[in-house]
């Protein structure tokens, strides 16, 4: 039988993994650890790029057919990017490859159950492959096009002196020398996401010689020899700060400052943020494996929150970000302040966790933002 009607439970098998929370954040995970450059980007990036794709050649497959020109306008925009965010396109494929690898995997674990047989799973994948290729050729072109408008970076030595400063130990202090920074009194660690706000950031920072900045590993970093001015950062720009410290220490500085970063995008702050301002969301945001534990543990709390999830974690943030202001938490979310209180208790009740008490708010929040975030 090679009728189209035969396709149906293979367009539904990989429907069904695209649409696996669980599965998806595993394969970020994956990513993420593999691929060092990918790594710095925000994980709803990766998830949603990495979903996307899944759906178009989900279609693809149904249809057996190659890309569309939509399905390839769309790899031309991530190539663009990524290729922006400089992220070489080795790393851009590698990512691609290892979250083929996850799902691949995942669709020859539950094939049977789903009743497709091990040939049509074979016939499937060889189809991918072509789509998958014609998709790849779109991606490398569209990146290496990306990178010759750009032209050659003035800043090629500086990013590689960057890059040295950055490892840490005995070669930084050589390294801020050579770049005319202090290599005692302390060097400071800004980290943004590259963009136009990024841009008009560097710009503001390079006012204050001497400074490095370069985009590394898809972060714009920059190496400062005294603390950015409260006016370095324009409306709606987010930075995270670390520092003061030694050249050698420079690697676990930049870590921080990401860190910090990610933290203040968290929780919708803007401006320059430094690691200390945040400790508490900095620490959770540095611990993904105690995260994981987390979410693990109460599992089944969201399975019986069902449709209610999302909304109840969405109440517990923004009651505990507006300082345990009910009314001001509903203002937020557009609904009743005795929803909010609905709410809360209803997490309570499933979790066990008390967000009234000062650990359990931690907890609470952390619980929330971590649900949230993979949803």
């Amino acid at each position: 039988m090679d009728s189209r009607d035969d396709w149906t439970p293979v367009g539904d098998l990989i429907e069904r993994i695209a649409g696996d929370a669980d599965l998806m954040a595993s394969v970020v995970s994956v990513v993420r650890a593999k691929v060092r450059e990918i790594a710095v980007l925000p994980s709803p990036d990766i998830a949603g790029h990495t979903r996307a794709l899944l759906v178009a050649a989900t279609r693809a497959l149904a249809a057996r057919r190659g890309p569309t020109e939509a399905e390839l306008s769309f790899v031309e925009e991530l190539a663009v990017t990524r290729a922006r965010q400089g992220v070489p396109i080795e790393a851009v494929l590698g990512a691609i490859h290892v979250a083929e690898r996850a799902i691949w995997s995942r669709a020859r674990e539950v094939a049977g159950a789903a009743g497709v047989s091990p040939d049509r799973l074979l016939d499937a994948r060889e189809l991918y492959d072509d789509w998958a290729e014609a998709m790849r050729a779109r991606l490398i072109a569209a990146h290496h096009a990306t990178k010759a408008v750009q032209g050659p970076r003035t800043w090629d030595r500086e990013a590689s002196i960057l890059r040295r400063l950055l490892d840490g130990g005995s070669a930084a202090a050589l390294a801020a020398a050579e770049a005319g920074l202090p290599v005692t009194g302390g060097l400071w660690v800004v980290a943004a996401r590259p963009g136009e706000a990024a841009t008009a950031l560097e710009r503001s920072l390079r006012e204050q010689p001497p400074v490095l900045c370069a985009v590394v590993d898809g972060l714009l970093v920059g190496v400062l020899g005294r603390a950015p001015s409260g006016r370095a950062a324009r409306p709606g720009t987010v930075a995270g700060l670390a520092g003061p410290a030694d050249p050698e220490e420079l690697a676990t500085v930049r870590r921080l400052a990401i860190t910090a970063l990610n933290a203040a995008e968290s929780t919708g702050r803007d401006g320059v943020v430094h690691v200390a301002r945040v400790p508490a969301l900095a620490a959770m945001a540095d611990r993904t494996e105690l995260a994981a534990v987390l979410l693990d543990h109460h599992r089944p709390a969201w399975t019986a929150l069902g449709t209610r999830a999302e909304p109840i974690a969405r109440a517990v943030c923004a009651w505990l970000e507006a300082d345990r202001d009910v009314a001001r938490a509903a203002e937020t979310l557009f609904v009743h302040p005795n929803t909010v209180r609905n709410r809360l208790q209803r997490f309570a009740d499933v979790t066990g966790i008390d967000p009234y008490a000062t650990f359990g708010a931690v907890d609470a929040w952390w619980l929330c933002h971590a649900w949230l975030t993979r949803a």
